[in-house]
């Protein structure tokens, strides 16, 4: 009596079975990866918003001319009622906004002079390291989000549907060059 059709049967169990692990290895992957991009683009977010609120500070400190104030205080305000489509526009102009507030001659003497008890280095401080930390948050927002498309071109994720509903992430490209501070 002759086996062999045991053995094909085993063989192809074996064969779906190390296909199913693969397929969804890949879809974990993937799924990995989108809650990646959902995190980074969180503290995105908190970052920026923590950036807007150290500008709003600068601008009501009453360390700045009225007019830089202002410049400086509606960039922020802008930057963060924007919706989601007008958001990379009003963060681009809050780090233009920065930069030309910031980067006058004799800006940061000019300020730690002023303020009264070291509140203006104080300010300033903070100032530089949300802006810091945003240019650190975007570029990991987008390296996730670069890593999730690419693995979403890839054919089996394509032809399976293993990314489900969940949309295609899309990068965030703004002016983060942070002030001369």
């Amino acid at each position: 009596m002759s086996y062999d059709w045991i053995i094909d049967v085993l063989f192809w169990i074996a064969f779906v079975f190390l296909v199913g692990v693969y397929v969804s290895w890949r879809a974990t992957r993937l799924d990995r990866l989108h809650v990646r991009v959902e995190t980074a683009r969180a503290a995105l977010d908190a970052a920026l918003v923590r950036r807007a609120a150290a500008a709003l500070e600068l601008a009501a400190s009453r360390l700045l001319d009225p007019a830089a104030s202002l410049v400086l205080a509606t960039a922020a305000h802008e930057a963060r009622t924007a919706d989601a489509e007008g958001r990379e526009f009003a963060e681009s102009d809050l780090s233009r906004a920065l930069r030309a507030v910031v980067d006058q001659p004799e800006f940061v003497g000019t300020i730690t002079a002023r303020g009264a008890g070291g509140d203006g280095g104080e300010v300033l401080d903070e100032l530089s390291s949300a802006a810091a930390k945003v240019a650190y948050a975007r570029n990991f927002y987008n390296d996730a989000v670069s890593q999730a498309r690419t693995a979403r071109r890839k054919l089996l994720i394509r032809i399976l549907p293993l990314a489900g509903r969940a949309p295609l992430p899309d990068f965030f490209e703004i002016d983060d060059d942070p002030p001369g501070i």
